[in-house]
């Protein structure tokens, strides 16, 4: 309870100012509207802004698995081979840097115009790849120094130390990583329904555009609720398997 309720008790103290100053201030409602109208538009549009909260969370369910593998695979490769290791973390470097709008209108056009859903697990896989990349590195040279000498006494080979000793030693790490690739490929899937919008992708970047187009701020604001919410499920989803995980590898 000690958790649960100064979060509760914040966020319902919040949104009492909020609907006082819209009645107090008269704050016309395409500008402003009082939580209470927004939860009215939330109650109206709900059909509309769920089928559209799965399409977005789809995206980046999509991604954020074929960000995994992709990282982890070349984390991997970059275990065994410290050359590679040299060659790929530049260009790991260079991709956390960009910014995904500068480059998802190029990412549309070589998705094709046509298909923008690839367009949108691509620029979701991009935002999503490095945190897990970075934990999986991070976690592959974070073994006990004793261990690396003990598996150079028994000769093990670089295949065996990764997958045996280095691999399990990344795991906390690995977890963490996908964590925080988890919400990075939500905002990803976002972000690339926003410049790649069109009557195809009916995300909820989409239904954000629409109302906004119309003026309907309480529609906007709803649709933005819901991303929220969906957020934070997915945050708290990720936290008790990576509570779980931790637990099964400190009994390990």
């Amino acid at each position: 309870m000690s958790r649960i309720v100064p979060p509760l008790a914040l966020t319902a103290l919040l949104l009492v100012a909020w609907e006082a100053a819209c009645r107090a201030l008269a704050i016309p409602p395409y500008f402003l509207p009082a939580p209470s109208a927004v939860a009215t538009a939330l109650a109206a549009n709900f059909p509309t802004l769920t089928a559209a909260a799965w399409s977005t969370l789809a995206v980046a369910l999509i991604a954020l698995v074929v960000a995994s593998l992709l990282s982890q695979a070349l984390a991997l490769v970059t275990a065994l081979s410290p050359i590679a290791d040299r060659a790929v973390r530049p260009l790991a470097s260079v991709i956390q840097v960009t910014p995904v709008v500068a480059i998802a209108p190029l990412v549309v056009i070589w998705a094709g115009i046509d298909h923008p859903e690839r367009a949108l697990v691509a620029l979701a896989v991009l935002v999503a790849f490095f945190p897990i990349f970075s934990g999986a590195v991070t976690g592959l040279k974070s073994a006990d120094p004793d261990l690396e000498r003990l598996f150079d006494l028994y000769g093990a080979t670089p295949v065996q130390r990764a997958l045996r000793l280095r691999l399990p030693a990344a795991v906390p790490y690995l977890l963490e990583g996908h964590k925080v690739g988890a919400g990075l490929a939500l905002i990803g899937a976002v972000v690339a329904e926003f410049v790649a919008g069109s009557g195809q992708v009916r995300g909820l970047a989409w239904q954000i555009l629409d109302a906004g187009n119309k003026l309907q701020t309480a529609r906007m604001i709803a649709a933005l609720v819901v991303l929220g919410a969906m957020g934070v499920a997915l945050h708290a989803l990720l936290e008790a398997a990576e509570r779980a995980g931790l637990k099964w590898w400190r009994g390990r």
